[in-house]
């Protein structure tokens, strides 16, 4: 009876020990506090470069939006020594929330002529994926806390 429970203990210590690794891994995975508003900035700069309806201007946006995302995913990486990916539902809210703003904006532009609609379109879409990245990083750390 006396080696169940040592077995019992010894369990109940792994247990604290994996419980306190998952702690110290949800406050790793969230990045720091320019990460998202970057990532934010970014988008917001390469939408808006479809304002000015030239080639000249949204290629080179394209080239310093692809650098500007390896440099984050870079940085994330380098800062907390994993990668996390998006998928499942959050993956499906970030892509409607692109189609309602993105779709309406394309017509605009093209139909009507009015460029502008890209920079509004760029200011939305940036704080929206600041604010869904913030929201997203901190569910992921309480989950990996077991608070959800």
């Amino acid at each position: 009876m006396e080696s169940n429970r040592l077995d019992r203990d010894d369990a109940a210590a792994q247990l604290a020990v994996l419980q306190a690794d998952r702690a110290a891994l949800a406050d790793r995975v969230v990045p720091p506090w320019w990460y998202d508003p970057a990532l934010g900035v970014l988008l917001f700069c390469f939408l808006a470069s479809y304002a000015f309806d030239s080639l000249w201007v949204t290629f080179p946006a394209v080239v310093l939006f692809c650098a500007g995302l390896g440099a984050l995913v870079a940085a994330y990486k380098r800062i907390t020594g994993v990668w996390v990916s998006i998928d499942g539902p959050h993956l499906g809210v970030w892509a409607a929330v692109v189609l309602v703003v993105l779709g309406p904006a394309f017509v605009i532009q093209k139909s009507l002529d009015q460029h502008w609609v890209m920079v509004v379109a760029g200011a939305v879409l940036g704080v929206v994926v600041t604010l869904l990245g913030r929201h997203w990083n901190r569910a992921y750390a309480a989950e990996l806390r077991g608070q959800r």
